[in-house]
């Protein structure tokens, strides 16, 4: 019989996974499955594009995996039972169950809301492309001089507050972050981010700690209340809670905790990559959830797989960083060079020349996943954050 393998969620690192195992193993061997609840794949590193109302090239996963071997199920996965190795998915055929010999979870994250009273009935967000399409629904039913205000102060928070802002510059958009807008970063990133801000009309509230969202805006713990017709929460991401509902070993963050070959540290069976893994890198901090970590894990994931198939040594390379990369909008951006421990170095680039390293970041992301079995060198791990 086959080696069944099933990679559930064919985003950044699960298609990346399922892609490079097509490539590393033979078909005869093992039959690859990967299980996604949307039929397409989904850039969620331009979902605040989406918002803004630019339109994204539609991939249709069955395309992506066409002459691959790889069977795609269209389906949410509901629950996964790592003891029995079954996977129970509601899809285009109803209820069905799923066995596996090996899997992988790389379903992801979600928007994660702190416990914060009113972030899921009056918050917008732009954690999955529904609902970056319902905030886009939002705002084109503002009037001019209406106000957004973005909840957060991280990457996700700045890029979908320029975008707004530069496309609808007859808005009022304004930012609250629990800390400062951008204080990671080096001090000429920083200066260049406070003036973009500022060019583009953002009023900044920083250490406005939120504690609830109304349907009038937000109240912070200072009580100080931030009124606004639109209100988008991202303020961060948590892991999809399947994986903290099995018996599978999380993290406190309800993260698969795995080795340095992916491989669940409760289930050898089991491997994790991307948002949903909890792996430590250099400095034995974890690395953080993004497009960034997705492409190194699924490498490592996906070699680490084929090698224990076939008898040889899983690689464990530890994984760093390289830079972070920030859009303001379309034509301006910055491009934070970091260390292996994601410490912002004193190189940056900036505006024009950042934005389109930035763009070229993100074009290459997206056209590694139309080109799925494609092999890309993994010797030396360096994440880019896009």
């Amino acid at each position: 019989m086959k080696h069944r393998i099933v990679v559930l969620g064919a985003g950044y690192a699960g298609a990346t996974t399922a892609g490079r195992l097509a490539k590393r193993l033979r078909r005869a061997d093992v039959e690859i499955t990967v299980v996604n609840a949307d039929p397409d794949f989904v850039e969620r590193i331009r979902l605040h594009q989406l918002a803004a109302g630019q339109e994204l090239p539609v991939l249709p996963l069955r395309k992506v995996f066409a002459g691959t071997g790889v069977q795609v199920r269209i389906g949410r996965v509901e629950s996964v039972d790592a003891d029995r190795k079954s996977v129970e998915v509601i899809g285009e055929n109803g209820t069905e169950t799923l066995d596996y010999d090996t899997l992988v979870y790389a379903l992801g994250s979600t928007v994660a809301d702190f416990g914060v009273p009113g972030v899921a009935e009056y918050a917008h967000n732009v954690a999955g492309k529904q609902a970056a399409l319902r905030l886009r629904e939002r705002l084109n039913g503002l009037a001019a001089g209406e106000t957004v205000l973005i909840v957060g102060g991280g990457l996700t928070s700045i890029e979908t507050a320029t975008e707004i802002a530069e496309a609808r510059p007859d808005l009022k958009v304004v930012m609250a972050a629990r800390g400062g807008v951008g204080d990671w970063l080096d001090q000429q990133a920083r200066t260049h981010l406070a003036g973009a801000l500022e060019r583009l009309g953002i009023t900044v509230h920083e250490h406005a700690d939120v504690v609830r969202v109304t349907q009038d805006g937000v109240t912070t713990r200072s009580g100080a209340e931030l009124l606004a017709g639109t209100t988008i929460w991202t303020a961060g991401f948590a892991a999809h809670p399947i994986a903290g509902a099995s018996t599978l070993t999380v993290s406190d963050a309800g993260r698969i905790v795995v080795d340095a070959t992916l491989r669940s540290v409760s289930h050898p069976d089991v491997y994790a990559v991307g948002d949903a893994a909890h792996v430590e890198g250099y400095g034995g901090k974890a690395l953080r959830m993004g497009c960034a970590t997705a492409y190194p894990m699924a490498w490592q994931g996906a070699d680490a797989i084929a090698a224990h198939l076939t008898g040889r040594t899983a690689p464990d390379a530890l994984i760093g960083y390289n830079s972070q990369c920030i859009s303001l909008g379309r034509g301006d951006g910055i491009v934070q060079d970091v260390t292996d421990e994601d410490e912002p170095t004193s190189k940056v680039t900036l505006g024009r020349k950042g934005a389109r390293k930035k763009e070229f970041i993100c074009s290459v992301a997206g056209w590694s996943i139309k080109h799925p079995t494609l092999l890309l060198p993994s010797r030396r791990r360096r994440l880019v954050a896009a």
